[in-house]
């Protein structure tokens, strides 16, 4: 207790004097370190304000060329994209012409099958692998060709019309992303440093994998350009390669066509002249068998004429040889019968006028020959009734069947 009570140790003058100078020599060292301090504060701040401030304007600087470099792409996408559209467009109305020239290529198709059909139907030997049917078959096989040649035009021009679109789609999807990056990038050129959703948001400094090179972003727009270029370019040759095929289908249709037809009309002159001939002959040759039938009737009527006299005289000889005992005389009369029968069958053998064609035969002989040259003339009249009906049979199948049918097609510019 008395410890406690015991007063603080005094200090001597000169030490208070030392102090006194130490916190003043303390305290002037101090406010000259903070002097330097607040000085090389402000330096600092001025320098960091300039810095960011070039900084921020560098940026902003990037920022207008990069949304300028956008515009610049997103235009060449957009020109791009509508020299396609327009260009598949046009080609669709191609697209469209096909088809119908494929359509129209069917109908001739099935007449010229039909026509050979038809003329499978001809007779004897006007069933001929004539002229007509050389052109049909030719005919028959232009059409496939250019029914073929058609189809695979048709799905060439589908597979490029699939390749616009694909095309098509690449380029929007890409002008998409640059409408969104214009956005985003606009967006970053208004703010300022006071804008009110300036904010500070987690991990904005951090490269993600996703981010492509300047390099990488400039391929992929020029390739979607350069993709739409060969397109249309290809488009555009396939155009020129149907126009092309078009012409040279109607062309070739329409030549074979002709030819089909002139053979058709060369033909059925040809069997016309062939028919009226036969008809010509089957006149004569029925003039003939009337004429024959006549001289038939003729010749049986002259044999028939002699048999009575010559029965007559034979009856006679017959019934005086009957005579008895020396009445059984051969007198005038037996000499004259005799001589009778001789002459009536001399002259039944003898040769007759029209015989002067046929050599010295007998009446009988002619009558015998007249007959089967009646049946001769007979079987080639029906002979030649048959060819005339096979000859009207063919111009029938020909004119009536075939032309008719060919007329009702019409092949225009597809």
């Amino acid at each position: 207790m008395a410890r406690l009570l015991q007063a603080p140790p005094k200090f001597h003058p000169s030490e208070w004097h030392v102090a006194n100078k130490m916190q003043c020599a303390s305290t002037e060292s101090q406010k000259s370190s903070s002097e330097r301090l607040v000085a090389e504060s402000r330096r600092l701040v001025d320098e960091i304000e300039k810095t960011t401030q070039k900084t921020q304007s560098s940026v902003n600087k990037k920022i207008e060329q990069r949304l300028e470099e956008i515009k610049f792409w997103k235009q060449e996408l957009d020109n791009a994209l509508e020299q396609l559209v327009n260009e598949t467009e046009v080609l669709l109305t191609f697209k469209i012409r096909l088809e119908k020239a494929l359509e129209s290529c069917k109908e001739p198709l099935v007449i010229s099958q039909k026509c050979l059909l038809n003329r499978q139907r001809r007779a004897g030997t006007d069933l001929v692998h004539d002229e007509v049917e050389q052109e049909l078959v030719k005919e028959a096989e232009v059409l496939q060709g250019v029914i073929a040649l058609l189809e695979r035009t048709l799905e060439q021009t589908n597979e490029q019309i699939r390749l616009n679109r694909s095309t098509k789609y690449n380029l929007e999807m890409d002008m998409k992303d640059k409408f969104a990056a214009l956005m985003i990038d606009n967006y970053c050129a208004n703010l300022t440093n006071n804008a009110p959703d300036v904010r500070y948001p987690d991990k904005t400094v951090k490269i993600e994998g996703n981010f492509v090179s300047p390099e990488d972003w400039l391929y992929f727009s020029n390739i979607n350009v350069e993709k739409a270029d060969k397109q249309r370019n290809n488009s555009v040759a396939l155009r020129v390669l149907i126009d092309s095929i078009l012409s040279q289908a109607v062309n070739d249709m329409c030549k074979q066509r002709e030819m089909v037809n002139i053979a058709f009309r060369n033909r059925a002159k040809e069997v016309r002249d062939a028919k009226h001939k036969l008809e010509t002959l089957l006149a004569v040759v029925m003039e003939e068998s009337a004429s024959q039938e006549m001289n038939v009737v003729a010749l049986k009527k002259a044999i028939a004429d002699k048999e009575g006299p010559v029965k007559v005289a034979q009856t006679r000889l017959e019934a005086r040889n009957h005579r008895p005992g020396v009445e059984l005389c051969y007198d005038t009369v037996q000499y004259r019968l005799t001589g009778e029968v001789q002459e009536i069958t001399s002259n039944i053998q003898r040769q007759v006028e029209m015989m002067k064609v046929w050599g010295n035969l007998r009446l009988k002989d002619t009558l015998a020959l007249a007959e089967t040259e009646l049946k001769g003339l007979r079987r080639r009249q029906l002979s030649l009734e048959e060819e005339i009906q096979i000859k009207a049979d063919t111009l029938y199948i020909d004119e009536v069947l075939c032309m008719p049918m060919r007329e009702s097609v019409c092949i225009n510019n597809f």
